[in-house]
């Protein structure tokens, strides 16, 4: 019998011709904060390489949403770009997804265009910038940016969007209690908590309309003492799962407090700095690095423990991410009742895994030393066994992150 990896999944009215999905992994390869040629090279090696639905990363609604500058961000003048890509995935065969959100206070001045915004006003170290929390009526007009930004992308040829409500951007920061103190109805319990969700999807599924797909990523945790964690986390999915989401994104972590829980390992601190160009960020970095974005130890499927409480209480399809870099790791989250497998890293390593699969590989060759992690905060994102001038320094740092794991 065929694997259930190779057979046909819908997510709302789209289908995938396979149960993979690469997950919306910021690339950054959008110089000028518009699609680039690198952007459409390496997605199209992905759709290429036989993955079900490739997804487009990290794209903001606003200018004032962007948290680097070689991010997308969603407006009409780059839509003829991004059809350009999703008419050469659709030709490899695979359907494509943009991931929409807006960062809040994970940003700064100098690339959002202002003080960044968030739910509640508060000094963010880890940019580090004071951010102020939003008046009503921007909050109102933001639901709207998540709405407007589905119809360009509907115009630039996407099946589907990925709403971006976890990992502490900016509907997450509003969910969480650790980054929403607001007295007012858009704080305190969790109902006045999801109110600008709420409003964020219905402005989202109105423009999505009957022929695109909605997914949403969501935490199941935050991942730290103080903010959500599995209780509230699956209230909010159904709440979600109420509001006419097609499939949900399981995920954890938060970047300004937690980042680590999201990717698990260790993140490389020289490779993480090497390529800053701020001088004073750099030194900080380095003296306070370790610190500051502790390691969280790695292992296959390191969320599906939780997911399966979920998919135990949940009804829609729901899309597993986090620890899947092999054969035997897809076919045992796929065992377990989930619909769809998100990946990243592995096909950072080999874009063309899935077709390697089906040919017998079992594994990916990701070694999860997270280089291509603290790389794409200054630069693209890049395998380290895919960069020919890769710094002595760099390398001895992976063979050390590589001991470190046995």
């Amino acid at each position: 019998m065929e694997s259930k990896l190779f057979t046909p999944a819908s997510i709302g009215p789209v289908t995938l011709r396979n149960r993979t999905i690469r997950s919306a992994a910021f690339e950054g390869m959008c110089p000028g904060n518009s699609p680039s040629q690198m952007l459409k090279d390496y997605h199209l090696s992905v759709a290429e390489g036989g993955v079900g639905m490739t997804t487009i990363a990290y794209a903001s609604v606003t200018r004032n949403g962007l948290s680097f500058p070689r991010q997308l961000w969603m407006r009409p003048q780059i839509i003829p770009s991004l059809r350009d890509i999703t008419d050469a995935i659709h030709a490899a065969g695979a359907k494509v997804s943009i991931q929409l959100g807006h960062c809040g206070n994970m940003s700064h001045k100098s690339t959002a265009g202002e003080t960044p915004v968030s739910a509640s006003g508060r000094f963010n170290i880890y940019s580090p910038t004071p951010v102020r929390g939003m008046a009503d009526d921007e909050i109102t007009a933001m639901s709207r940016s998540f709405g407007d930004a589905v119809r360009l992308a509907r115009d630039a040829g996407m099946d589907c969007v990925e709403i971006h409500a976890g990992h502490g951007y900016l509907i997450s920061q509003f969910l969480s209690p650790y980054t929403n103190r607001r007295r007012d109805r858009w704080g305190g319990s969790l109902d006045n908590r999801m109110r600008f969700m709420r409003m964020c999807m219905e402005e989202v599924m109105k423009a999505a309309g009957s022929d695109m797909g909605v997914v949403v990523k969501t935490n199941m945790r935050d991942g730290f003492k103080g903010g959500i964690d599995i209780d509230e986390g699956l209230l909010i999915a159904r709440e979600l799962e109420q509001l006419g989401a097609h499939a949900l994104v399981l995920s954890g972590g938060f970047v300004s407090k937690a980042p680590m829980y999201v990717m698990r390992g260790e993140m490389p601190i020289g490779a993480l700095t090497h390529y800053m160009d701020c001088w004073w960020l750099k030194c900080g970095v380095r003296m306070f690095g370790r610190m500051m974005i502790p390691s969280v130890p790695y292992r296959e499927c390191y969320f599906l423990d939780d997911a399966k409480v979920f998919r135990n209480e949940l009804k829609l399809p729901l899309i597993y991410v986090g620890g899947c870099s092999s054969r035997s790791s897809i076919e045992r989250v796929l065992g377990e009742g989930f619909e769809f497998v998100q990946m990243a890293r592995a096909l950072l390593t080999m874009p063309d895994f899935v077709n390697r699969m089906r040919d017998g590989v079992e594994d990916s060759g990701c070694e999860h030393v997270n280089y291509c992690i603290g790389r794409m905060y200054s630069r693209e994102m890049a395998c380290h066994k895919c960069v020919a001038d890769l710094p002595r320094s760099l390398r001895r740092e992976v063979e050390q992150i590589k001991s470190r794991q046995k």
